[in-house]
Parts: structure tokens; sequence; C-alpha cells
């Protein structure tokens, strides 16, 4: 089995890799951002790099170490693993000549694996080691297209005198969907009907984007198995359903919301994606800088007070959240939430999920939520004024409540409470940070490129100051761009990273809001203070080559100036 992470981190302080120096630094920086992980301190901190990591850990194990997304790997060989046996063992083949075959594992005792290989190729196999991160990415991107997956499920069938009158492999088909959009980190599959296809697509890093085409006779069939698994009506028809399944797969049993609607051409299914794996993150992990993640510590470590996280939905509010609430979740503190839905458990927290149908609303939920002795409350949305009256009060009398808010930046969070008829001299006692956020793709670093932008066309979209604070006063700017592979799916993007704007209520932003200023004042006198504003954020990450131009205006919707 792999290392447990105390090893490694022995491992890695008795390497000699790191002076006392380093390794204080890390140190103190788990500290001061509350990380549960001491490895991925000496990451992030920049003291340690992942191939050194993986050095130190190859060396433990007497073999090699591989950095997989240096070598160029043969489809052939890449498969000599099957990609299931591959997902959970942790292992691919990366090269094989006539002396051998040379395997990258996250465990390299794993004798079955080399045993395995060695019947299969009838050569020698050469253990090394690789990252965990590093191998499922590999064979993320060595594994078979899922439109050749489900072509060939269906071909024996092409044969019959009469088309798809037989049972068709539906159960492998909607299983294998599944997985695909699982392992593509989609957050959403959307099943469409057409005229004579049908037109599946995946939301990868908040865009859409075509995957597959079923014939049309397979697309009802896919519903009602999919009805079928979310305990629907599948002689129903007519009117929406909503539903949820839950799909066991290799890494873990994934929820999965679904809907049914009845359009033009038949029934479309939007099946969103509750993984485990996508709350996993840290702030950092997110892409907060270093100064706004001390004003949000420093804001969740007071007993009491308010966190609120604002921004358009599918902006990674929840996201953040629970990354927080992942640092507070002790054992000496009760954490309850009440949420709509609920989207991942949180092992130790009490988590109640908002019903309609029973009047368990934000605002009745609550108020029991009050009467079970929490220390620390997570409001799934704050919708109404007698959610927020309460939640407010909560926060005045010991609690430190978390919640989200749709609001365009931090500033607007203010009068946004406010019409929902919070006084504001409440809102300036309770409120402790505010975070306004985006989500913007990362670009791909196995494409990533540098080209020249005209200083005139960057300053067609951003503030000529801002542009030259990060990028000089120059006649051109460097930026970078994915130029699109396999990887990537020739997108030039991978993964996403937020955009972040933390207001820190201080005594002046409090005495603002206790005399009505309008956001516009308040959000002035943050950036005085040293607030970072989201434009800000997002064009450091431009010229650091995390994002792109395009993406920062994408998401910021930043007008001409």
């Amino acid at each position: 089995m792999a290392l447990p992470d105390p090893k490694i981190i022995d491992l890695v302080k008795r390497s000699g890799v790191l002076d006392a120096a380093a390794t204080k630094k890390a140190e103190d920086y788990a500290v001061e951002t509350r990380s549960p992980n001491l490895i991925n301190a000496f990451i992030e901190s920049g003291v340690l790099s992942e191939d050194q990591l993986g050095t130190i850990i190859a060396g433990y194990y007497n073999v090699p170490y591989v950095a997989l997304s240096k070598e160029s790997i043969t489809e052939d060989v890449a498969h000599i693993i099957p990609d299931k046996v591959a997902r959970r063992q942790k292992a691919i083949a990366f090269a094989r000549d006539a002396n051998g075959v040379k395997v990258a594992l996250n465990d390299p005792t794993n004798k079955a694996i080399i045993s395995m290989v060695t019947r299969k190729t009838g050569q020698k196999v050469t253990a090394y080691y690789a990252n965990e991160s590093e191998i499922e990415g590999t064979i993320q991107l060595y594994e078979k297209a899922l439109q050749r997956t489900i072509d060939e499920l269906l071909q024996e069938y092409v044969k019959q005198a009469t088309l798809y009158k037989g049972d068709l492999p539906i159960i492998k088909v909607v299983d294998e969907l599944v997985n695909a959009s699982y392992h593509d980190r989609a957050s959403d599959v959307h099943i469409e009907p057409e005229e004579k296809t049908s037109l599946i697509r995946f939301r990868i890093d908040g865009v859409l984007q075509d995957v597959l085409r079923v014939p049309r006779e397979v697309h009802d069939r896919i519903i009602s198995r999919i009805k079928v698994l979310s305990n629907l009506r599948t002689d129903e028809h007519l009117s929406a359903q909503d539903g949820k399944m839950t799909a066991r797969l290799e890494e873990e049993n994934l929820d999965i919301r679904v809907s049914i609607l009845p359009v033009t051409q038949g029934e479309k299914a939007v099946l969103r994606l509750l993984s485990g794996h996508s709350r996993e993150y840290t702030l950092t992990d997110l892409g907060m800088n270093a100064p706004d993640l001390q004003k949000v510590t420093n804001a969740f470590n007071r007993s009491f007070g308010m966190i609120l996280s604002t921004g358009p939905t599918g902006s990674g509010k929840t996201t953040s959240i629970y990354a927080i609430l992942k640092v507070l979740n002790t054992r000496e503190k009760n954490i309850m939430t009440i949420e709509d839905p609920v989207e991942y458990r949180i092992q130790g927290a009490n988590q109640v999920q908002v019903n309609a149908k029973t009047n368990l609303t934000f605002a009745n939920g609550l108020r029991s939520i009050l009467r079970q002795d929490p220390n620390v409350i997570f409001v799934g949305e704050i919708r109404d004024g007698e959610t927020a009256g309460i939640a407010v009060n909560a926060a005045l009398t010991g609690h430190l409540v978390l919640s989200t808010l749709h609001t365009n930046d931090a500033a607007t969070a203010i009068p946004r409470l406010s019409d929902m008829k919070v006084e504001p001299f409440l809102v300036a006692s309770t409120v402790n940070v505010i975070i306004a956020q985006r989500l913007v793709r990362q670009i791909c670093p196995s494409c990533k490129s540098e080209e020249k932008m005209a200083m005139s066309e960057v300053v067609k979209h951003f503030p000529k100051d801002l542009v030259e604070r990060y990028f000089g006063n120059t006649p051109e700017v460097t930026v970078h761009k994915g130029k699109g592979c396999k990887i990537c799916r020739q997108t030039g993007y991978t993964g996403r990273v937020g955009l972040f704007e933390v207001l820190e209520v201080t005594k002046e932003i409090r005495k603002l809001i206790s005399g009505r200023a309008d956001s516009d004042v308040i959000a002035q006198a943050a950036i005085a203070e040293g607030m970072k504003t989201m434009l800000d954020d997002g064009l450091e990450k431009v010229a650091s080559g995390v994002t792109t131009m395009e993406e920062v205006i994408r998401v910021t919707k930043v007008e001409s100036v």
C-alpha cells in the first residue's frame, strides 16, 4: 500500500533536501493556513517541488522515480494494464523495449501488478515510483475514447436485420457514460434528444463540450434506465421529474442529481455529479493569495460573527465554504449545516436537507439548529429577510455563521442584506469578512505557450493603470495561452482556479455601513485599505501565466474603458 502521510513527512525531513529554515517555513505556512496536511504545505509554500518529493519517496522504495508528464508513451504500451485495473491499482506501463517493460506505480511493492504484466508480456518488468496525480492524469489521457467504447457496445447489434429490436446493453452504456464524465471532471452531463441522434455533452471547467452521439433509438432507453436508477416514473413522459441516484465507482460512491424535462424532440436529462473529490480543496488550492487567505483565516478563527461568500451560480461559493468548514471541523466543535441540497457529506458535521414538503425551510431549519447547541452554522444560502434576520442574530449571540449570497461583488452584499430588512448597525456588528469570487479556466500546462498582445488591445478591456501595474508601460504585453492538445481536449485549458475579492470589515468599513454608505463608497474605502479586486486578482493571474485575458473578461464582464 502507499506510504502514510506521517511516514512521508519523516522521509522529507530526514532527506536533507530541506534545511531547517525551509522546513520551518512549511510548518509555519501549515499553521497560518491551518492546513491539515504538512505534505501539501511543503509543496504550496514552495520549499519542495513535486519531482523532489517523488524522488525522496522513490529512494525509500529503492526504485527510480519517473515524471510521467515528461514521458512520451505509445498507446499500445499504455494499455498493457487495462484501464479499470490501472485506476484501481494506481499503475501504468510507460515504456517497452527489448530489455523489458517499465511500469510506474504509486506503490512499487505491488507484486500482483508486476506479476500480471510479466505474464501478459513475457518480459522483465522494472518498477518505477510516480506520484498518484500523475498516474491518474496519464491513465485519463490514454483511456479509450467514450464514443469508441459506446460504439463497440452497440456494434454487435448492428448486424441484426432489425436494428435495436433486441435487448441493448443500456446498463453498460449508462455506466460508461457516468464513469467517463467523472474521470473527465465534468460537473454536469446533458443528454439531449435531436431529430436523428441523441447528443451527449459534458460541462467541463464550466463550459459545455460535445462528447458523444448515439442513435436516436437508443436515447429513450438511456432515459428509461436513468429513471429506474433515480426511482422516477418510467411511464411519465410529459412532466418534469427530479430525482437522485448513486453510482458506485472505483474511487467513491458518487451521488448524482437527476432532472428530466420534456422538450420538443423528447425528454432531456441533466445529471449533476456531486463528487466529494471536487470539495476536497484548500483555499490555497482554489487560488486565494496569501494576504486574502490571512483575512479569511482571521475571520474564521473568531468564535462568532459572519462570513459571507458571494457570486453568481457556479462561481464556487459553496466549495470555498466547504474548504473553511474542513479546517474548522474538529471534535471540540458542533458544526451544523442547512443546505439545499446537501452536496457533500462532511464527516463529523450535522447536515440538514431543506424539504419544502415538510416546511423545513432555511428559516425554520435555522431556528431548530439554534436549539442544537451549535458552534459553527452553515446556511446554504440567504434567500429572504427571515433567514437573514435569524442568521444575523445567531452571529450576534456567539455563533460563527457562514453563508452564501448572490451578488456581483463583495461590497454589494451589504446593501443586499439591507434590502432584506437587516438593520445596517446589525450588519456592521456581525459580518467579519465578505468573499466575492468567480472561476476561470487554467491554461493547460502541456500545451502552454507565450504570445504577445498589443497594449492598445488590452486597454480596451481593462483600466490602463491596472494593466501597467502588472505588465509595465510597454507597447506589447507578454501573455500565455494553451495551443490545444489531447490532454485538454484541444481547448487549451485544464481545471479552474478562483478570482477572489476579500472585503474585511474593519473599523472604518463598520462606520460606513452604519452610516448607510452605498456600495461604491464602501468598495473604494476597502481598496484604499488594501483590498484587491477580482479584476486585480485576474490580471495578476494572467501576468503569472495561470489563465488568459479572455477568461478574465468572460467571467468579470469588464466593460470597455
